[in-house]
């Protein structure tokens, strides 16, 4: 009888609906999973490389980058070429940390998915 109570209190293995939910929220929406992955392969781009490379506009992309850098997975570098502006975005050990600990998790969600099948 208390083995039965001890198997009953035991949580069950995580269902895939769980796992979903402990997916980093900041970088599972799209544009900021594109942004950091894009990232990951540059060491640097400008805010004008991302836009014609991610579609997105102006403030779409100061956004989610803002974002991310309140995370502390990106850096920001703002500069001047002559009179002219220059932002520049750069991923953080944390933000590459971060991404890589999102596709493990994506990794192990779909393998989850696929015993289930």
């Amino acid at each position: 009888m208390a083995e039965a109570a001890r198997r009953a209190r035991r949580s069950p293995e995580p269902s895939p609906e769980d796992s979903a939910r402990g997916l980093d929220r900041i970088i599972h929406e799209r544009a900021r999973l594109a942004l950091v992955s894009a990232l990951a392969v540059h060491a640097r781009l400008t805010h004008n490389e991302l836009k014609q490379l991610l579609r997105l506009t102006d403030g779409n992309l100061s956004v989610h980058a803002r974002r991310l850098e309140e995370a502390g997975y990106v850096l920001c570098h703002k500069s001047f070429e002559g009179r002219v502006p220059r932002t520049e975005y750069t991923l953080t050990a944390s933000g590459r940390r971060a991404l890589e600990g999102y596709l493990a998790h994506m990794e192990a969600l779909i393998r989850a998915m696929r015993e289930r099948t």
